[in-house]
């Protein structure tokens, strides 16, 4: 399985509408691979906050309808990415969407973990509730989003709703560029399944971003990774390496499932006899 990550840069000179049509672009190049990911919430970038309202749109929106026709035309699985999702209630989520090789919507998903604790994020779009795994022909899809990353229950659950290959969009910031490798890294290992992980270059509102964009197999070791600009990172997978690395080293078998947090336990009552 062939995989391109493109790794675009969030440039605020450039409008949605210009940024839109450049990744529909970059993604019709990538005809020949399987599968193609794009980063989270590029078309706004993933910190410009004062952008996410002004620059929301429906499920199936202007990024929905460029992105379905560039999967068509390149003959590719597309994970779009995020965008800034207003529902028809007038919430905002950061929704992921993946298009099938005709261009069809596969599947949404709405990023349960926001960051930004009481800012940002956290306080302007509303929270996901469902895990979403998707079976292409070659792999099964788990998907997740960003901050969900340092989220380790959550892989856990869409392992044993039958994922494979975990892909996670992000817009990752430069300062904490060593937690998204070791993470990344993390997720594969205690999964025993490749991760696809994509972020921006660029800038986002003042906030340098990481790029690195990187692809890690069931054992952990980085098959690819990209530098710090806008760049492709095209990666091909041997997709019975999980279940191999799953008989081989047993490990998930071993999980216990359903543990109940500790009750509390007073001391003992002090006896002076």
């Amino acid at each position: 399985m062939r995989a391109s990550l493109i790794q675009i840069a969030v440039d605020e000179d450039e409008s949605v509408a210009e940024r839109r049509l450049r990744a529909a672009a970059l993604v019709r190049e990538q005809a020949g691979s399987d599968l193609v990911v794009l980063p989270e919430l590029w078309t706004t970038g993933a910190f410009a906050y004062e952008r996410f309202g002004p620059e929301a749109e429906p499920l199936r929106g202007p990024t929905y309808e460029a992105m379905a026709k560039a999967a068509s035309d390149a003959g590719a699985w597309l994970h779009a990415g995020s965008i800034p999702e207003r529902d028809p209630d007038g919430s905002l989520y950061n929704t992921s969407l993946l298009f099938s090789p005709s261009g069809e919507l596969a599947a949404a998903y709405r990023k349960i973990h926001r960051f930004g604790f009481d800012r940002g994020e956290a306080v302007l779009m509303g929270a996901g509730s469902d895990l979403v795994t998707v079976r292409l022909p070659e792999t099964t899809l788990g998907l997740a989003t960003c901050y969900d990353l340092r989220f380790p229950e959550l892989f856990r659950s869409l392992v044993a709703a039958g994922a494979e290959t975990l892909v996670i969009p992000a817009g990752w910031p430069e300062r904490r560029r060593g937690h998204w490798t070791l993470l990344a890294q993390a997720r594969a290992v205690e999964n025993q399944a490749f991760v696809l992980a994509c972020g921006t270059a660029g800038t986002h509102a003042g906030v340098p971003q990481a790029g690195h964009s990187i692809v890690v197999d069931p054992w952990g070791e980085v098959l690819a990774e990209a530098g710090a600009g806008e760049q492709v990172l095209t990666v091909d997978l041997d997709p019975g390496k999980v279940p191999v690395t799953r008989e081989q080293f047993p490990a998930l078998k071993d999980r216990m499932l359903g543990l109940e947090p500790p009750r509390r336990q007073d001391p003992p009552a002090r006896s002076d006899g």
